[in-house]
């Protein structure tokens, strides 16, 4: 069998056909809400609320088991993505109100969530072993109503993040100068919070809760290893995330590995070359004129408050 018949087979493999699909929406969707986090210095975020979805999912087996359901995971992702956007949401608030460090209040989502999703899960009549999908990734498992409703997801995660991309981006940046600019900034945070929920659960059956982070932060470091600003490195980003989330599940199709650890590995590796090859392209092109704001784009940009 040659090459392209293999290829063909591949993608004519109905599984395989329903893998990709979410592993491209997962690629391009994850990227954006990382820009956000990293920009905000919150990269760990994505750990926090992943850890937090596992008892999500505990929650939506107890629930499967409940109703009676067919199937006794029927519920898992709903469930974590509703425990998903409300521990975002108490970090948020916690975060903004002072009562304790960010760090602090990670490290509560950490622990809680683990320990919450092991205990609920054996209520379930589940055991551990079964949350091991869940951790690590089981694009296997995908269905083709789970395809439906990542697309949706994934389509609301990229119309907040790139549709309000300005005003996030203020946020993101100083949140001072974006209140005395006029935005809402306390929703705005939350918001990004919320998305940044959506963009977990979405990116949960591909990469798993433990690596989903990698996938939100990594393309983006790759992307500002080569952009100067805040859009241009959205957009590399977003191409990073589905170049590596496509190659890598391809790459296990012929080769018995896991999905969502390859493609990590495939976006750090890929970092590590750009890294290692931007002195040379640095090398090559005229010194640019410093620009005091090189995050900022001429159209991400808010306006202060007139005087009297």
């Amino acid at each position: 069998m040659t090459v392209r018949d293999e290829v063909l087979g591949m993608l004519t493999d109905p599984f395989m056909q329903r893998a990709l699909v979410v592993a491209a929406l997962v690629g391009l969707t994850a990227p954006v809400i990382g820009t956000y986090l990293v920009q905000r210095r919150l990269s760990l975020l994505g750990d926090g609320i992943g850890h937090v979805a596992l008892t999500g999912v505990a929650l939506g087996w107890l629930a499967g088991n409940a109703l009676e359901l067919s199937r006794q995971d029927a519920l898992a992702l709903p469930g974590a993505v509703v425990a998903a956007i409300v521990g975002a949401v108490a970090i948020e608030v916690v975060r903004a109100r002072g009562r304790t460090s960010g760090d602090v209040a990670l490290a509560l989502l950490f622990y809680g969530g683990i320990a919450g999703g092991v205990l609920i899960i054996g209520q379930a009549g589940g055991t551990s072993a079964n949350l091991v999908g869940y951790l690590f990734g089981s694009i296997s498992t995908v269905s083709t109503g789970d395809v439906w409703l990542t697309a949706a997801l994934a389509a609301l995660v990229l119309a907040v993040g790139v549709g309000l991309r300005t005003a996030l981006f203020a946020v993101s940046q100083d949140e001072e100068f974006a209140r005395a600019g006029g935005l809402p900034v306390r929703t705005l945070n939350l918001l990004i919070a919320v998305v940044a929920a959506l963009t977990v659960t979405v990116a949960m059956r591909v990469v798993g809760l433990l690596l989903v982070s990698a996938l939100m932060i990594v393309p983006v470091a790759v992307a500002q290893l080569v952009s100067s600003s805040f859009q241009r490195t959205m957009a590399v980003a977003m191409t990073v995330g589905v170049v590596v989330t496509v190659a890598g599940l391809s790459i296990t199709y012929w080769e018995d590995a896991a999905p969502g650890a390859m493609i990590v590995v495939l976006a750090i590796g890929l970092y590590a070359l750009t890294a290692a090859f931007r002195p040379l392209l640095r090398r090559r092109r005229p010194s640019p004129v410093r620009d005091p704001h090189p995050q900022l784009d001429d159209d991400v940009q808010i306006t202060a408050p007139r005087t009297a």
